[in-house]
């Protein structure tokens, strides 16, 4: 009986994990790839986490190849408080899964332009264990000539 219990608790916790979605989770960026003309591959990049649940995502990270730099933002001039900001996205809102694509719907971003009416970035995503594979797709623009390819880590 006891074994008919455990069975029936793991099959449902695995059941219960796969019904969130590949995505759900904490992801770290480990990695960050741009193609076309300046192609190259960060594989030290800095801070970076994604976050899915099971409808809805948070992202946070710095694009900036080096540290940014800390300022007093009380004394800091307007150029240095934009050195500071310029490298970092945030954004959260909802999302959707068609095949192997993920669709973002921001409800708040930090760059406003991104709010536009309409505008939902397109990623083709791989999960494979603990890493998550993201190519963005479509951006604000259209379809992205020379795809940045962001490569992540499961951290919970």
């Amino acid at each position: 009986m006891k074994r008919l219990f455990l069975m029936l608790a793991v099959t449902a916790g695995l059941l219960l994990g796969q019904a969130r979605g590949p995505l759900a989770g904490v992801w770290q960026v480990v990695e960050r790839s741009t193609s076309g003309p300046r192609a190259a591959t960060n594989s030290n990049p800095q801070p970076g986490l994604f976050l899915f649940t099971e409808k809805h995502y948070s992202i946070v990270y710095d694009h900036s190849d080096t540290p940014r730099p800390d300022v007093d933002f009380s004394t800091a001039s307007d150029a240095e408080k934009l050195a500071v900001l310029m490298p970092m996205q945030a954004q959260s809102g909802t999302y959707e899964i068609s095949g192997a694509t993920v669709t973002l719907h921001p409800v708040v971003v930090m760059i406003t332009r991104y709010l536009h009416s309409g505008y939902s970035p397109k990623f083709t995503f791989q999960v494979e264990g603990k890493t998550l594979v993201m190519t963005q797709i479509q951006s604000p623009n259209g379809p992205v000539a020379n795809p940045v390819t962001t490569k992540l880590t499961r951290v919970e």
